[in-house]
């Protein structure tokens, strides 16, 4: 129900937008976020965005760097990533929350995208 695109291949200091869309159901009052998995670890916390986009939260190792933005009409979350790093290559997964706040725990999501794969080159 949840469909993540706008991966690529990009050269370290470049720019990627993803997007997350909706279908068969509105996620507009719940909270989501984005997580990543790089080969042979684990599932990472990225950003969250509360219901309606007033409280937003970031690891720490993409503070600054990265934006997560939501838009209710369109049932679209997105990821806005600048200055990117050869340590951000993962596969980036959007993620529905339980409830209407952010978090940082993928415990608390229960609808999952199935990941856009993002490679960033030195």
């Amino acid at each position: 129900q949840l469909q993540a695109s706008g991966g690529g291949l990009v050269q370290a200091g470049g720019s990627l937008r993803l997007s997350c869309a909706a279908s068969a159901r509105t996620f507009g009052n719940n909270g989501m976020g984005w997580f990543r998995q790089a080969p042979g670890k684990e599932r990472q916390f990225v950003a969250t965005i509360a219901w309606n986009g007033g409280r937003r939260y970031y690891a720490d190792s993409v503070m600054g760097r990265f934006t997560i933005s939501r838009d209710k009409a369109l049932n679209r979350v997105y990821l806005q990533m600048n200055s990117l790093r050869p340590e951000d290559t993962a596969v980036y997964y959007c993620a529905a929350a339980r409830g209407a706040t952010t978090s940082t725990a993928a415990k608390e999501y229960n609808y999952w995208g199935q990941g856009t794969q993002v490679t960033v080159s030195s």
